[in-house]
């Protein structure tokens, strides 16, 4: 961290650092006609006003990247580091597109984002280093041993989320959700590694560009692949146009790529970061490509170019590592595995979030009966709970968000369109109900000329009754 950043943020404090960011024209909150984002890659609803109640400066765990402030931060983050990045005004300079993309790329935008990642950064990632193992006696020969033990345990299971998606009672609409979190990051993840093609490394490792450059090689090669795969199951291939249902899960694998690309002192954990990534990719191709095609009759030749075998990482590993460990000795291994292991973290908690949310989202009808129980032990018991009620008016739009507490939605007057995926519009009215769980996904829209609905917060362990 520059000194002048580490002045602004004891002067300002962190939370105020990253409120200033967030107030960009292109991060706004979301219109009733944003809900996919075409023509418009500058266009990424923040939900800015939540920033006035939360906290960029605490304490920050595991548990905590799935909250609003981990889908609020991720979602900022995301913005700063695209901020480095090309992205073109798809209908011209004279177009919404255009307005949000000058404002994207200003130099106050800039230099704000600067300040507000080195907080996001520092918070949103600060529970990384209680989860890794102990590296102590990290050697090539162990990283080469755990790369190919973690390849053959996944490539036995890619992810609970395969599981839940091909269980689900509605599958297209659980593979349709499922594949935009990959939007959220597979571009991201690969223009992190294209960060680290440009430098003067070669008399320290004189391979290593040959090897990223292949990588990002076949990344642009399948360019057209990815697209007919995502237009074959009815979605579009436009940077962030699901921007609005990417998790804070999905959002934070591709950023901590880009943290570590970006941050060339932690050169070693981008490295580990980028095998993980190969891996991931070799280990959940199968399982997609056989969805995609079960599901929607799509062509799956995207993801079967994605594979490998635990000998060919094993030979990756090696040639990353080796030269660099008889130069830098076993610190540039330990931080190999640090990296690694980072990235295995927040892809366990991406298959258990996404996961859940599948799983939610495809048994909204027993919320709706559990939220009925609820309602009526609240009212027949007189239980007292904490409560929010709401009166929007016509077209008001909640843009996506998750709530660190169970909720109920009770309908009192007028009605809404609720949603947690793109495509799908759950119709409320008077008198209907909806248990929300902590952390899911969701967003709404006010149909009628004004709706007053109420959330009364669920505890624990009434949540259990039901």
């Amino acid at each position: 961290m520059d000194s002048s950043t580490a002045s602004d943020i004891d002067q300002n404090g962190p939370t105020d650092i990253v409120r200033r960011y967030a107030g960009n024209s292109p991060f706004r909150a979301a219109e009733a006609h944003e809900l996919v984002n075409e023509n418009n890659p500058f266009r990424r609803s923040v939900r800015p006003d939540d920033l006035d109640w939360l906290d960029y400066g605490g304490k920050f765990d595991r548990a905590d990247v799935l909250l609003l402030s981990g889908l609020l931060g991720h979602r900022m983050l995301r913005n700063i580091y695209d901020a480095d990045l090309l992205f073109l005004p798809t209908g011209g300079a004279r177009t919404p597109s255009g307005t949000d993309g000058n404002a994207f790329y200003t130099n106050e935008n800039r230099v704000r984002g600067h300040q507000a990642g080195v907080v996001l950064e520092n918070h949103l990632f600060s529970f990384l280093p209680g989860e890794r193992r102990d590296h102590s006696e990290s050697t090539v020969v162990s990283a080469v041993d755990h790369v190919g033990a973690l390849f053959a345990e996944r490539l036995d299971r890619p992810g609970r989320v395969f599981e839940v998606a091909a269980a689900c009672r509605n599958r297209s609409e659980a593979l349709t959700f499922a594949l935009l979190q990959l939007t959220a990051t597979t571009p991201a993840a690969n223009a992190a590694v294209a960060r680290n093609l440009v430098g003067d490394y070669d008399t320290v490792h004189p391979g290593l560009r040959g090897l990223l450059l292949a990588d990002y090689s076949a990344w642009a090669a399948s360019a057209e692949a990815y697209r007919t795969m995502l237009g074959g199951c009815g979605l579009l291939g436009e940077p962030t146009a699901y921007w609005q249902f990417y998790l804070s899960s999905s959002l934070a694998r591709g950023n901590h790529l880009h943290l570590v690309s970006r941050s060339h002192e932690r050169f070693g954990e981008f490295l580990g970061a980028w095998v993980y990534k190969r891996l991931d990719e070799a280990v959940t191709s199968a399982a997609y490509g056989q969805l995609v095609s079960d599901v929607f009759g799509a062509d799956p030749a995207y993801f079967t170019g994605l594979g490998t075998d635990a000998t060919e990482l094993g030979e990756l590993v090696k040639a990353l590592l080796t030269p660099l460990a008889d130069r830098f000795g076993p610190d540039i291994v330990r931080s190999f595995d640090n990296g690694f292991d980072d990235a295995h973290t927040l892809a366990g908690i991406w298959d258990e979030d996404l996961a859940v949310q599948l799983d939610w989202a495809d048994r909204l009808d027993e919320y709706k009966e559990k939220a009925e129980k609820l309602h009526y032990k609240l009212e027949s018991e007189k239980i007292e709970v904490d409560l929010e009620t709401f009166v929007e008016s016509s077209e008001e739009t909640s843009t996506t968000h998750v709530h660190d507490d169970h909720r109920l939605v009770v309908i009192e007057v007028g009605q809404m369109h609720f949603w947690n995926n793109v495509g799908k519009m759950i119709p409320m009215t008077e008198g209907d109900k909806l248990l929300i769980p902590a952390t899911r996904l969701h967003g709404s829209v006010v149909l009628s000329g004004s709706c007053t609905y109420h959330q009364p917060v669920i505890p624990e362990d009434l949540l259990r009754t039901v």
